[in-house]
């Protein structure tokens, strides 16, 4: 026989296909064989259909298409006689799903069926349409499928309860028509149709709020006693589980259970006792046992109010933590997650068995306990387990310490009662763990040690002593070598020493020699490494007797490769050796953080200084003209197109640039507090990330130096600008004092100041057609108020009809426009149209005037609309 006819057996291709001992092999057997059915079908060969068709399954099965051989289904389920009609509705539910168009041709053959005399075509019927029914097919077959939930044989009750669950799924509007005949399936004493009318109810009870409250009231009584009849049965072999009776039946029953309990006092009440009797009867050192109590567990915790219980349950999942299978601790955490919100005083009594979870060599189960630890912990209990999960870190897996460690610090933060506390915990987690821990959680305890006077000097003993134990956690240096730089007299002078503390011998090159530790080791990163300089500038002020060794480390960075350290070794350098009179100033401690508005930085609600993806460029407009800005932040591109850059000051410029802090202290009387300005995205390219300092108004009389310094820096003179200085920046004589800092980088001399009107006239808008000008005046005694005259001029030689000028400004500003003067704008410059805004900005002093404008006109009868966004509005509106 031709082993690729439509007579060869089914096991013969299968034969064929495993021999193949390539791909290329097994598809051109599949598709041999395709081609013999596909012959076969074409000639409409009624002996071997089902044979085909049952070659195809296994083709499917194996991953090649088969759709050429469906309508073949149909005809099999149009056939009278049992075997067709199997092959055909296997087929069915094989080689087609609710997607496919062609099934709705099926839908007259499964309502015959569904009809007929056999009750095994009945029962393929309702496979069938329980496995690909879709919604239409669910309507026009519901009321046969509801008729035989009450069919004689129990086998079709089965199989019509499982197929009304995926009716009511489908439709649930169907649902109402299934209640009656749902409750009469509980009184059943067949096990399989008892345990799909449970199924059945269970599902109907989510889709309708009818059904369940029907149940509720009819039924509860009645699963209530066929659960103790299940938890008191004897021995049934037949239903035996690992010597447990029947646990599917008993986990239906408690599901359906906790669906009718949930929000239900009485339904609750009802159920309490046979709860109790389950949880305390059903066996645990069996797999099916401890599934059953899970789901007693579920349900105690999900039904209504009843202390006694829950404490039961929360004991059963104690007990489960104990087990030494993986699955049943897994879910036992799971369900504490959620009893603790209900019950945590029950819950808190199993901490020592949850914490030696977070030990476990699960990676699932630790994670999983760490979470549940962390939802434990209170004001109470934290110093305890603080100190048992530090102690683990020690011990715990790499891979495991990154979430440990945040997790430990997130409880330390949220909870500490104390700041030497708090200090003395981060400083344990830094030592262990300091690779692992986040920028972010360094700031803060930075901002905790600022905020902590009385400890100063015990923190900065304690980071020298936590860094010379271990030096190679980057974080714990990060945050040690900003602590000396600080802090570094109070090291050395023992100031502040506490009781708990015993005392050390700290020298000044000791102290120096952490910074240059930290500079020269090779995993120190950039960040740290620039730290360390820093740290080492402010030494310098503090020993003086170690500003030589200082300025040469200092000096070693000048042939560094990464730019950011040589242009700071340069910057520091020409620091210590040309301007020592006001080193002392520009190294003052640091003020002390604002507690309040870090936190707020870190919950995103204050606005950070200005970054370089916060100011990233915006599209101008074509012929609006980019506001006005300190020349050197102008040439650098640093401010944003959409807001005015806000006025700068030197002392903010100097800190800005050196990341050093100008002190309050060293303020002349009067001192004010700097406004932040454009150029503190400075500062953040730098990544010096130290807050602007106060300036006062005689810091520019202390940088009064030469302009005359030739600059060494060659590829920095670009930087240099002829452009006039707004008459917000910084004086002349202070900018070239601070960009002498940088040796010799200083401007042009600046143009001679225009002095015309308070408030001169700008371009606002100007393209190759339209010039838009504004003229600007205050109200008297209101300066909230601005009055623009606004006038067009026609740059082009065609004559502009229906002019309409529009305009839309922030919330912070409110807008009045006076109707034009005209609506035709001659040609050539020939004439103008005039129109009177009124702004009035609530925000005055504090944001300039922003504006978006659109002009609409005509020429020649075609619409022409132009738009822009004006930033160029002087400052003192």
């Amino acid at each position: 026989m031709n082993p690729f006819s439509s007579g060869t057996r089914l096991r013969d291709m299968i034969r064929a296909i495993r021999a193949c001992k390539t791909a290329a092999e097994e598809r051109a057997v599949v598709r041999k064989e395709c081609a013999a059915i596909r012959a076969s079908i074409n000639e409409n060969d009624q002996e071997y259909r089902h044979r085909n068709l049952a070659k195809l399954m296994f083709i499917h099965m194996l991953g090649y298409p088969t759709h050429f051989g469906q309508m073949e289904c149909l005809k099999l389920i149009a056939s009278a006689g049992f075997p067709e009609k199997r092959i055909g509705y296997l087929g069915l539910m094989l080689l087609l799903d609710e997607r496919q168009e062609v099934l709705m041709l099926v839908t007259n053959s499964l309502k015959q069926d569904l009809n007929h005399t056999n009750q095994y075509i009945v029962g393929l019927a309702l496979c069938a349409l329980g496995n690909i029914c879709s919604a239409e097919m669910a309507r026009d077959l519901a009321p046969e499928v509801e008729r035989l939930l009450q069919f004689r044989d129990p086998n079709i009750r089965k199989k019509a309860a499982l197929c009304s669950i995926r009716i009511i799924k489908k439709v649930p509007d169907l649902a109402e028509n299934f209640i009656n005949p749902a409750a009469a399936l509980l009184k059943e004493k067949h096990h399989g149709v008892l345990i799909t009318g449970v199924q059945l109810c269970t599902d109907l009870c989510k889709v309708s709020s009818e059904a369940l409250e029907h149940f509720r009231k009819k039924c509860t009584e009645v699963l209530v006693k066929t659960l103790k009849d299940v938890a008191n049965s004897p021995y049934a072999p037949e239903y035996d589980v690992g010597g447990i009776t029947d646990p599917f039946l008993h986990i239906r029953l408690l599901r359906f259970l906790r669906v009718l309990g949930q929000g239900d006092a009485d339904a609750s009440d009802s159920m309490n006792d046979i709860l109790a009797q389950v949880a305390t009867k059903t066996e645990s050192n069996k797999n099916a046992g401890n599934a059953i109590l899970y789901e007693c567990v579920e349900t105690i915790m999900s039904i209504e109010d009843n202390g006694g219980l829950r404490v039961l349950a929360i004991n059963i999942l104690g007990r489960f933590l104990s087990n030494r299978d993986n699955n049943i601790r897994y879910v036992a955490l799971n369900m504490l997650m959620k009893a603790i919100s209900v019950d945590a005083q029950a819950v808190q009594r199993h901490r020592a068995t949850i914490l030696e979870c977070v030990k476990d060599s699960d990676a699932s189960i630790r994670k999983r306990a760490l979470e549940l630890v962390y939802l434990l912990i209170n004001e109470s209990n934290v110093k305890p387990l603080t100190k048992e999960l530090i102690d683990y870190l020690e011990v715990s897996d790499q891979e495991f310490k990154g979430d440990l460690t945040a997790k430990i610090c997130s409880i330390v933060e949220k909870f500490s009662p104390e700041k030497i506390w708090y200090i003395d915990q981060m400083l344990k987690v830094l030592s262990e763990a300091g690779n692992f821990v986040k920028d972010e959680v360094c700031h803060a305890l930075i901002v905790v040690m600022s905020n902590a006077p009385d400890l100063h000097g015990y923190t900065v003993r304690a980071l020298y002593k936590a860094f010379q134990a271990s030096s190679e956690q980057e974080s714990l240096v990060r945050v040690a070598v900003w602590c000396i730089g600080e802090y570094g007299d109070m090291l050395v002078k023992n100031v502040g020493m506490l009781d708990v503390e015993d005392p050390i011998t700290v020298t000044e090159s000791d102290a120096v020699d952490v910074a240059e530790i930290t500079i020269k080791r090779h995993t120190s990163d950039l960040t740290t490494k620039a730290m360390a300089l820093i740290a080492l500038l402010k030494l310098s002020s503090r020993f003086p007797s170690c500003s030589e060794r200082i300025r040469d480390i200092i000096v070693q960075q000048k042939g560094s490769l990464v730019l950011e350290l040589q242009q700071r070794s340069l910057e520091f350098n020409s620091i210590l050796e040309k301007h020592r009179n006001i080193r002392s100033a520009l190294v003052e401690r640091m003020p002390v953080l604002d507690e309040a508005t870090f936190s707020g930085r870190r919950a995103g609600s204050v606005p950070t200084t200005l970054s370089p993806s916060t100011m990233a460029s915006v599209k101008v407009p074509n012929g609006v003209v980019k506001p006005a800005a300190a020349p050197l932040v102008d040439l650098l591109d640093l401010t944003s197109d959409d807001a005015p850059a806000p006025s700068s000051s030197s002392g903010d410029f100097l800190n800005d640039i050196l990341g050093v802090d100008l002190s309050p202290a060293s303020a002349h009387s009067g001192a004010s507090q700097a406004a932040k300005n454009g150029t503190d995205v400075l500062m953040d390219i730098l990544s010096l990330g130290t807050p602007p300092a106060q300036s006062s108004s005689s810091t520019p009389d202390i940088f009064s130096l030469s302009q005359n310094q030739k600059s060494p820096v060659a590829s920095l003179d670009g930087l240099s600008t002829s452009s006039p200085v707004s008459a917000h920046a910084a004086s002349p004589q202070a900018a070239s004092s601070i960009i002498d800092l940088l040796d010799g980088l200083g401007p042009s001399p600046p143009a001679p100041e225009n002095n015309g009107p308070a408030y001169p006239s700008v371009v606002a808008f100007e393209s190759s057609s339209l010039r838009v000008m504004f003229d600007f005046s205050k109200s008297p005694g209101n300066p909230q108020i601005t009055v623009i005259k606004a006038t067009f001029t026609n740059l082009s030689s065609n004559i502009y009809a229906d002019f309409v000028f529009q305009a839309a400004v922030p919330k912070f500003l409110q807008l009045h426009l006076d109707p034009a003067s005209g609506n035709t704008l001659p040609a050539s410059s020939s004439g103008t149209v005039t129109q009177t805004l009124r702004v009035t900005n609530s925000q005055h002093g504090k944001k300039s005037l922003v504006m978006r404008i659109r002009i609409a006109y005509k020429i020649n009868g075609k619409d022409v609309l132009e738009e822009g966004q004006i930033n160029n509005f002087p400052r003192e509106l």
